[in-house]
């Protein structure tokens, strides 16, 4: 909590209490028979949690970039993959909040903000992944309506969820030929695959999400034809800040796990917490994590200021936090030797559910991508 506000610190310790009494005592249940723990989720909205950086005028907390941050961060260290699907929720009731007209801000963010409803952002396809721009789900105008057809894959909530924030193609290709719709369960023509079987992120259901011959009225598409990847993108720098501070949680969260048990085990006589090698990987480990920290806090400011280099900065944050904090929870696992691979313990649910940080929001090898465009182009 160093360098932080009273009312941030009074946020933080909320969400830290919120994790420790209703999230942690039920990840590995929760993990084990992949529940969607929906009533926790609404518990955690009553906090405010679930459209915090949303306008209040439609039922958001209406507070920073940072601070949605350290809620994050607080929050993760319960249950990672329900935060992270909490991350992903926020952002598209942000997207809807920020691109949407009056009518449909008032319509759909008040339910979302408090977890009435739950939503879904759908924008990678079976073909088109980091190359997003060339996604085929077509959006043909007909009257009144757009004429859905094609599918979204690896979509979180899939199936479970109640609205869908869809990128689809309305005009020519590349990104200028993309618009956004948002679509509600139960649309004629809107259909789920099967519930993927995953490494970690079981707290969530992940479903290709299926299009055919969608109706959709004219009335739900967010801004004007044409702006979709545009409000995909902006959604996304703010959902590598969310993702990155969900790996924080995780990695503080293993860093205490590791702590705790270089205390408790001996090993030739006495407590590993005397051997001087894991002594300094804990160091290490801790440095990094701060490190990391400072970086993802660094650019959620960026963005909160809306500064030119705002996008550039969540990339690195993305990259950086992602990858350092999945090191240090992999090695939080090694220090506790054949413990750490028992499900018994929850270091190995850290490790498993942060895993796929380094792939989602774009993969670290596009943050790579963005960061040096960025600096080639001076």
């Amino acid at each position: 909590s160093a360098g932080l506000t009273e009312e941030q610190k009074e946020f933080q310790k909320v969400a830290l209490d919120f994790a420790a009494k209703e999230m942690a005592p039920h990840m590995a249940e929760w993990d084990e028979k992949e529940i969607f723990p929906v009533e926790t989720m609404r518990k955690a909205a009553q906090l405010g949690f679930g459209g915090i950086y949303v306008k209040p005028d439609v039922g958001g907390s209406g507070l920073s970039r940072l601070d949605t941050s350290i809620i994050f961060e607080a929050l993760s260290t319960g249950c990672t993959s329900t935060t992270a699907y909490m991350s992903i929720h926020n952002m598209c009731v942000w997207m809807i909040d920020t691109f949407g007209n009056e009518e449909q801000r008032h319509r759909f963010c008040p339910s979302l903000c408090s977890m009435e409803k739950f939503a879904s952002y759908c924008l990678t396809e079976p073909g088109s992944g980091s190359d997003a721009a060339s996604l085929l789900t077509s959006a043909q105008r007909k009257g009144d309506t757009y004429v859905l057809n094609g599918s979204k894959a690896f979509i979180s909530g899939g199936g479970d969820t109640d609205v869908y924030v869809v990128m689809c193609r309305t005009g020519g290709p590349g990104p200028k030929g993309i618009s956004c719709l948002v679509l509600e369960k139960g649309m004629p023509g809107l259909s789920f695959g099967k519930k993927e079987k995953k490494v970690g992120w079981n707290s969530q259901p992940t479903r290709a999400v299926i299009f055919e011959d969608c109706i959709v009225p004219a009335g739900n598409r967010l801004g004007d034809e044409g702006q979709g990847f545009s409000i995909a993108m902006k959604g996304l720098n703010g959902g590598r800040i969310n993702i990155a501070s969900c790996s924080l949680g995780a990695a503080h969260a293993s860093v205490l796990l590791a702590q705790e048990h270089l205390t408790v085990r001996k090993q030739f006589g006495e407590p590993l917490a005397n051997n001087q090698y894991l002594q300094f990987r804990l160091a290490e480990m801790a440095t990094r994590l701060v490190a990391a920290r400072l970086m993802v806090r660094s650019a959620a400011r960026a963005l909160q200021e809306g500064r030119e280099d705002a996008a550039v900065l969540c990339s690195m944050a993305k990259l950086f936090a992602t990858d350092e904090c999945f090191a240090i929870c992999n090695q939080a696992l090694q220090m506790h030797g054949g413990y750490g691979y028992l499900k018994d313990y929850a270091v190995q649910q850290f490790v498993r559910d942060i895993r796929v940080h380094q792939i989602l929001e774009g993969t670290n090898e596009v943050m790579r991508m963005i960061v040096a465009r960025n600096l080639l182009q001076g």
